[in-house]
């Protein structure tokens, strides 16, 4: 007999999860289109933007003629929520914000990978499989002779190596569809982390719910529930499939000296003449990957802190307390009861009232008369004719922030057909009108979008003019512009000047 029930069975239950549920409905696109337009880059959305930024795209869609549902932003973004694809919480300041689930997080993704230009079957991902494979058979093998047979082909093979290009040999560099090649399938294995990492969220949560449910149901001694909870809590990230492969990845990705490599190894692959092809938003999400692993990993570790802190504390200040206040009342019932059966008859009664009578009070007064804040406050004296005369609209210009396009105009200009130099340089031959202290801002806004903050050359002194003409001398990074950074810099949007 066939196995095609048991297939059957496995297929209706991947079809009953919300990823699968989220790309068969009818309005699968309009929803994915909204997710992708709203959590770009972001962690989450303040809940009252997100019902405001719903209702814009519905009014954008209908104005050009396309189809969109019926219900207004809040509605929609409730129901989708229902169907956990939005996750509502609050934040460090008290409001509430939505955040996209790992449902949805999974179904991006997958409408990301059919979208892609270029397959991923490729030399770089069967390289990465074939390494893979290749360290965990070793892992994975117990006889000794067989490592040791391993390691000395490897240390031959990059022996061998390092001799040929001591010896002066050739270095041969990665042509520029290789170069492609690796970086799309780095980009694919990246962008499933926040998935993974919103997996293990949704898991650290749901084992918590789970504590507490079994909890509430127990009826042994409150010690014993509590050592049990303890135990379970302190296990928790080793009894769930996501959570050990957590704890795993953590131990690997929490050396600070590994992230700092992996950091170095993003900016050399984007030093290559193949990146000049990426548009600026890609080499920016490219080159922070190692933001998103550390968020990903504060994000888990906050939501376990949080959750077992409130555990605890909801056993700690309401059982216990719940039972110490029922002991004590009911010792004090005991002796008002022994007092009374001293001189009580049989078959005698005591009303007991079960709740305490109310306060007949209508209203209490939390102001009184006060004559000095009704009299009307004294009149004002007329000084126009005192007020100095105002400013010019060139006088106000230059008390105002930085000239982003005039200062990126300008250092392109400086460093077009020159020699690789430092940005103080450049700076400190401006004109006195880009030389404000406040154009520096601006002068690191754009190194930050250029993404070249992280070169660590030291401190130089930038010498700026204010608009009275005094100067000031401030010390700022030492940063080395190149030619590639000019030309990166001329392909990027300056922005709307203030």
């Amino acid at each position: 007999m066939s196995d095609i029930l048991g297939e059957l069975a496995r297929v209706r239950e991947a079809f009953d999860k919300p990823t699968l549920r989220l790309l068969e409905r009818k309005w699968a696109p309009f929803v994915l289109a909204v997710f992708k337009s709203s959590f770009s880059g972001r962690q989450g959305v303040q809940a009252d933007r997100l019902h405001l930024q719903v209702d814009a795209y519905l009014e954008e869609l209908r104005s050009v003629g396309e189809s969109a549902p019926e219900a207004a932003g809040r509605a929609l973004c409730l129901k989708w929520m229902k169907d956990q694809w939005l996750y509502r919480s609050t934040d460090d300041s008290g409001e509430e914000q939505y955040s996209l689930t790992s449902h949805a997080l999974e179904a991006m993704h997958l409408i990301e990978g059919l979208t892609r230009d270029r397959a991923l079957i490729s030399e770089s991902r069967l390289t990465t499989i074939l390494q893979t494979v290749r360290h965990w058979a070793m892992e994975a093998n117990p006889v000794r002779e067989d490592r040791i047979r391993r390691l000395d082909t490897q240390i031959a093979a990059l022996t061998a190596e390092r001799d040929r290009l001591a010896g002066g040999g050739e270095v041969f560099a990665a042509t520029e569809d290789q170069m492609f090649d690796g970086y799309f399938n780095l980009v694919d294995l990246i962008s499933q982390l926040p998935s993974d990492f919103k997996r293990v969220e949704e898991a650290v949560a749901t084992m918590h719910r789970t504590i507490i449910s079994d909890f509430r149901e127990e009826d042994r001694p409150i010690g014993e529930v509590l050592d049990d909870y303890l135990t379970k809590s302190d296990r928790l990230m080793s009894a769930t499939a996501e959570g050990r492969a957590f704890e795993g990845a953590v131990a690997l990705l929490r050396d600070e000296a590994h992230l700092h490599e992996l950091k170095q190894d993003l900016n050399a692959i984007l030093e290559h003449p193949f990146s000049v092809a990426l548009t600026p938003p890609e080499r920016k999400e490219f080159r922070g990957t190692v933001t998103v692993i550390r968020r990903g990993i504060d994000d888990v570790l906050t939501q376990r802190t949080r959750l077992t802190t409130t555990l605890r504390e909801h056993i700690v200040n309401h059982d216990v307390v719940k039972e110490r206040e029922l002991q004590q009342l009911l010792r004090e019932i005991g002796k008002e009861l022994a007092t009374w059966m001293r001189s009580a008859r049989p078959r005698a009664v005591v009303p007991v009232g079960l709740t305490p009578p109310t306060l007949d009070v209508t209203h209490l007064r939390e102001r009184f008369y006060d004559p000095s804040s009704e009299s009307p406050p004294p009149p004002l004296d007329d000084v126009s004719d005192e007020a100095p005369p105002p400013p010019s609209l060139e006088e106000l210009r230059r008390q105002g922030g930085p000239l982003l396009a005039q200062m990126r105009a300008a250092v392109i200009d400086a460093l077009s057909g020159g020699e690789a130099t430092t940005v103080g340089a450049v700076f400190n031959n401006l004109n006195a009108d880009l030389r404000r202290p406040v154009e520096i801002f601006g002068l690191v806004q754009m190194l930050t979008d250029l993404g070249v903050l992280d070169r660590d050359q030291g401190v130089e002194e930038f010498q700026t003019i204010r608009p009275d003409g005094t100067r000031r001398a401030f010390d700022v990074l030492r940063i080395t512009l190149t030619q590639q950074d000019v030309v990166a810099l001329a392909a990027m949007d300056p922005g709307a000047e203030p």
